[in-house]
């Protein structure tokens, strides 16, 4: 059921769009060098301010200045690399606990 009246549309959803590097840190830079607010610099380069702010607050971890305790970009490599190992080391246990219990029943 819908709560919205003939005369009102919904706004079209924005496509999804990539920014290089060099874009992210120079709206960063603008935020965090020139003292600009975020949704300012958001309004000025036609971003979502919760995009800025992510890009902000990633720049302030990577330098050790987030308050919020947000991973740096080596933090969050690390992460993932553990992540990744931890799903290959429960595979690994899988087998190796269906492999004991084949022999087990073999030898009995």
């Amino acid at each position: 059921m819908s709560l919205m009246t003939d005369g009102e549309k919904k706004k079209p959803k924005r496509k999804r769009r990539s920014f290089t590097e060099e874009f992210k840190a120079g709206a960063v830079s603008l935020v965090l060098d020139k003292g600009k607010t975020v949704a300012d610099v958001a309004r000025d380069l036609d971003l979502t301010p919760s995009a800025l702010s992510q890009w902000v607050e990633r720049a302030r971890a990577n330098s050790g200045r987030s308050s919020r305790g947000t991973l740096t970009n080596d933090e969050r490599a690390e992460l993932a690399r553990l992540r990744k190992e931890n799903r290959e080391l429960r595979v690994q246990r899988d087998i190796l606990k269906k492999a004991a219990a084949f022999f087990a029943k073999e030898n009995a």
